[in-house]
């Protein structure tokens, strides 16, 4: 089992380095109580918990951890657990605007200024950032930047592009589904539901995808979609998009949008890329 303690400055971002880690499959804990976590790690190492990876966001709410967390550390790499310490920090300046913005007090300053909170946080931080694996300055970081900070961090190469796309087909007549990206309209297209000989047949069909894919307007809309999407992809990746949701609608969700997820689904697998196809209303 892989283990993370994510821990730094109030405010520097631990919040999103979390939700990027569960992202990548970390089972997350905020703020357990640090002789928990040695409880926690025996359970997912003797079998009893099927969890690979987990991460612990401990920060100055856990005035033990800091007080002893030499000890605690040393007691948890004795027990053979791939174990690391992420450090967020930021500058102060960075810190007091980011307060100021969510109108938060400082957690070590609360009837006081931002600023001597702060300074105490360094202090109380200044041990623990010296036993730190990872730090990350995210002063000058927005969300998605940090995310690829993490990737780089934490997974391999071929780990780290691991970009999915999912492919459905859906009918209008069902409502468009409310998580995708892009929502292309196959109904520009003869409907094979018309066709006595494929009415009860589907886009699963190979009848019935060569019916659809046997004219002019679908060749011209496949290559000219699939470039594009091609092209978009590194820009996702950039911002820090993991998944990108492509839904292919006809009148039913049978035929003509099955047909034309299926050959989506078909030219990006072929292109080595993560794929998940789903057919929502078969």
């Amino acid at each position: 089992m892989e283990a993370i303690i994510v821990t730094g400055l109030s405010g520097a971002g631990k919040s999103q380095a979390v939700h990027c880690m569960e992202d990548l499959g970390y089972y997350c804990i905020d703020n357990m109580p640090p002789v928990l976590i040695k409880e926690f790690i025996n359970l997912a190492v003797q079998d009893k918990m099927k969890i690979d990876k987990a991460a612990f966001v401990v920060d100055i709410r856990s005035r033990e951890f800091f007080e002893n967390f030499r000890n605690i550390l040393t007691d948890l790499k004795s027990q053979d657990v791939p174990l690391k310490v992420m450090f967020l920090e930021a500058s102060d300046e960075v810190l007091i605007r980011r307060y100021k913005e969510t109108r938060r007090s400082h957690p070590l300053s609360p009837s006081g200024t931002i600023a001597e909170g702060i300074r105490k946080e360094r202090m109380h931080l200044e041990e623990i950032r010296k036993e730190a694996d990872f730090i990350l300055d995210t002063s000058n970081m927005k969300t998605a930047k940090l995310s690829e900070e993490i990737k780089e961090l934490l997974l391999s190469e071929d780990e780290a592009d691991g970009f999915t796309i999912t492919i459905m087909s859906f009918g209008y007549k069902h409502g468009i589904p409310l998580d995708a990206d892009w929502v292309f309209d196959m109904r520009f297209l003869p409907n094979p539901f018309y066709l006595a000989s494929m009415k009860n047949l589907t886009g699963n069909s190979k009848k019935v995808q060569d019916y659809v894919l046997k004219f002019p307007e679908s060749h011209k809309f496949i290559k000219e979609i699939y470039q594009v999407i091609n092209d978009l992809i590194p820009l996702y990746k950039k911002e820090g998009k993991s998944n990108l949701v492509l839904a292919f609608g006809c009148t039913g969700g049978q035929h003509r949008s099955v047909t034309m997820a299926n050959e989506f689904s078909r030219l990006f697998t072929a292109d080595e890329k993560r794929v998940i196809l789903i057919h929502r209303n078969l």
